[in-house]
């Protein structure tokens, strides 16, 4: 069970993932994005979250430049991601969108590239680039997002190299129960994206009564629910408070009465599209 902000995760491959990271969903480029990212990193964060597709990598990239400065840590200490979009889903024009996520992050490599959605038709070829970066060593792990198991079981069907990892939409409404249990059987570590759902769960009554009595916020009690149920999370924020807030939930645990009426909060209720059906 993860002690401290930097405990880690290994992956199937050995490479050791941050069990809580910084997501930047939304954050738009400009100083708010590059300080949420620099004051994430000075407050202990080894993990930070993008895509090609938030359009803020450039700024993301900046925020670690700066974070690592005033840190006094080297790039190795961290673990960044990013995904490659729907619209360069295929064998070349998805190794030539890793380069340019790099170039815009000002980076050598990236921790983890994933798939974004899977799209239909698309996602065997982009797999095949991955397994290629991988094996080329330009990426330390390859993994997907949003894949549900049948888009797993797709993959896999063809694939050399199993994903590292699935970061999907996880939270006390949407608890992916069967997916979580496919991944574990078959080594892929679960990521949450959404974890608090948009901020829909702040006035949850149960959370909320969970939270008074280990006296900590509705975010933290999620968080630590996450994290207890093996997910590794990454919450968005840009407010320099919530940011060291969101880091705070090692220092509790809840207990296994309390992590099922967290559970049984679950309506299988999505904040962010079907991957199922989805048209993007």
């Amino acid at each position: 069970m993860a002690k401290h902000l930097q405990d880690t995760t290994t992956l199937h491959n050995g490479v050791k993932m941050p069990w809580l990271g910084l997501g930047v969903f939304k954050v738009e480029e400009g100083p708010e994005l590059v300080n949420a990212v620099k004051t994430a990193i000075v407050h202990g964060y080894r993990s930070v979250d993008t895509a090609a597709i938030y359009e803020n990598e450039a700024g993301v990239g900046e925020g670690i430049r700066e974070g690592m400065k005033e840190a006094r840590i080297a790039r190795e200490e961290l673990f960044i991601t990013s995904k490659v979009w729907n619209a360069d889903l295929g064998y070349e024009s998805t190794i030539a969108a890793y380069q340019a996520s790099l170039d815009k992050l000002g980076l050598d490599y990236l921790d983890l590239y994933l798939i974004h959605w899977p799209v239909a038709g698309k996602y065997k070829e982009a797999w095949l680039a991955l397994e290629t970066l991988y094996k080329e060593g330009r990426v330390k792990a390859i993994g997907v997002s949003n894949f549900q198991i049948h888009h797993l079981e797709d993959l896999m069907k063809d694939a050399e190299i199993k994903p590292m990892v699935n970061q999907v939409e996880y939270h006390p409404r949407l608890t992916q129960k069967e997916l979580q249990a496919y991944c574990q059987k078959h080594g892929i570590q679960l990521e949450a994206w959404s974890p608090l759902m948009q901020g829909q769960l702040l006035d949850n009554p149960v959370l909320q009564e969970i939270a008074t009595k280990h006296g900590k916020s509705v975010a933290q009690i999620i968080l630590r629910w996450d994290l207890q149920n093996g997910v590794v999370t990454i919450p968005k924020s840009t407010k320099a408070q919530r940011i060291v807030e969101n880091a705070t939930v090692f220092d509790f645990e809840l207990t296994s009465e309390e992590m099922e009426r967290i559970d049984s909060l679950n309506q299988n209720l999505r904040v962010g599209p079907d991957p199922d059906n989805f048209d993007f």
